[in-house]
């Protein structure tokens, strides 16, 4: 539903250049909409010489605040009437928030607190820890501060220009007050001490899509010394580097949650409100839908492989709408599949799927997921309309997981046998290479929760 715009209705934007690739707006525009706030938020491209008139500009026509991002995180400190203690020393600036008095802006640093929050969200606590940051640029430099104000024991900067990690480096030791940060040229990585495991902070844009299969460090050594790896890349949502961290048994942070988070702190500074966790998660899933550019997902798998509960967890995340193909035959026909497997017959049922899944693939939805029954992707003509609707996920389950789900389940035509394990199996070993041919993943369920596969689905599909 679209916002309503009213004379009260205050104005917060984003300036940089280039600006119309940003998330920004999905975060704040679906948080004023969970909090029922009388705001829009809108970028605005602004040219390096242009930002001294941006700020008299946001002044004049009363906009509540601003975010910025590349390249005028520091160009607009000049312009500003305070600026916080933190974002001073880090000498950028991203959010700005009018003063008390209403006559300037004050500026704050909160990729600062988003990269702080994305790490405690994972229980990650950097005090008395080795930190090693690739990268010595913008969002770097917060991320060092960050590091010496929690208390790490020592941050190692590593980077291409080596002046560029010596000159971070001093400015933080400078605010520590003591010898913390140790600048090194990125080639020289293997001369990092081994006797210890590093929360390492990847902050370049190496991986950014389209140049997805690059990591600032490729060597797998490398990785066997990292416990916790953090990109600030966030497209794809798994990164090479953060596969490399996944393979060496690291924890894996990604920078969509400081995206999330940066905007969070900007929102509630503009607003002085407290957004809550849940409207926080909902927000995360908005973002992680606004990646996948609203990619319809289908599941297929063997009965009780967990399609309806797995797909509910996904769209409760990504806010999308479930359809289920047994559940709208039966809404179409006014009847169970069980009473049409008995009156009509199963070549009768798989023509209705064959039907409904030819309809659904020549209309114009997105932003849908789809369960579909087990036997439907048999049909080869069945598989290539699922195709043409989306992503296809094959949820796998060994039989005696699926019998322990369904083994009570009378509704199920196909499970009419004495032996219904035997069954599962039989019907199960027709199938697995019938499900294979049709998916773009496959995901094994078994033992794993709602949420960790859905996680799953969701970080392979981006």
């Amino acid at each position: 539903m679209a916002k309503d715009i009213k004379g009260t209705t205050r104005v917060c934007g984003l300036i940089g250049n280039p600006v119309h690739h940003t998330m920004s707006p999905a975060i704040h525009n679906t948080l004023n909409e969970l909090t029922d706030t009388d705001m829009v938020y809108v970028p605005f491209e602004v040219k390096e010489n242009d930002v001294e008139a941006a700020i008299r500009g946001a002044l004049a026509l009363d906009l509540l605040g601003l975010n910025v991002t590349i390249p005028h995180k520091s160009a607009v400190i000049p312009h500003l009437k305070e600026i916080d203690d933190v974002a001073g020393r880090i000498g950028a600036v991203n959010t700005l928030v009018r003063t008390a008095d209403g006559t300037g802006f004050k500026g704050y640093n909160t990729d600062y607190t988003g990269l702080l929050r994305s790490l405690q969200e994972k229980n990650t606590n950097l005090a008395g820890e080795s930190v090693v940051i690739l990268g010595a640029g913008g969002v770097a430099r917060p991320a060092a501060f960050l590091c010496a104000n929690e208390g790490a024991k020592e941050i190692f900067v590593l980077n291409r220009t080596f002046e560029r990690a010596e000159q971070l480096c001093s400015d933080v030791n400078t605010y520590a007050g003591k010898e913390l940060a140790i600048p090194m040229e990125l080639s020289a990585y293997k001369e990092l001490p081994v006797d210890r495991k590093y929360i390492c902070l990847q902050m370049t844009q190496v991986g950014l899509y389209p140049d997805s299969d690059k990591a600032v460090i490729e060597d797998p050594e490398f990785y066997k010394m990292v416990k916790i790896g953090f990109d600030a890349v966030y497209r794809p949502l798994t990164t090479r580097f953060l596969q490399y961290c996944r393979d060496a048994g690291a924890v894996c942070v990604s920078g969509l949650k400081m995206l999330l988070y940066q905007g969070v702190d900007a929102y509630e500074k503009w607003n002085n409100i407290t957004v809550s966790p849940k409207e926080c998660e909902f927000v995360y899933g908005k973002l992680l839908s606004e990646l996948l550019e609203g990619r319809n997902i289908v599941l297929t798998g063997f009965m009780g492989s967990g399609k309806s509960s797995v797909g509910k967890e996904l769209c409760r995340i990504l806010g999308y709408e479930m359809i289920d193909t047994d559940a709208e035959i039966e809404k179409e026909q006014n009847t169970s599949i069980s009473q049409i497997f008995d009156t009509l017959g199963e070549e009768a049922f798989r023509d209705m799927e064959t039907d409904y899944v030819k309809r659904l693939s020549e209309g114009q939805r997105s932003r849908t997921l789809l369960s579909v029954g087990g036997g439907l992707p048999v049909r080869e003509e069945n598989r290539r309309y699922l195709h043409e609707f989306g992503a296809v996920i094959f949820l796998k389950a060994t039989p005696e997981t699926v019998y322990d789900r369904v083994k009570d389940d009378d509704s199920r035509p196909l499970l009419r046998a004495e032996d219904v394990l035997e069954r599962i199996k039989e019907i199960q070993e027709q199938r697995r290479p019938v499900y294979s041919a049709a998916a773009d993943i496959e995901i094994d369920t078994d033992s794993k929760s709602l949420n960790d596969i859905a996680s799953e689905i969701i970080e392979m599909l981006l």
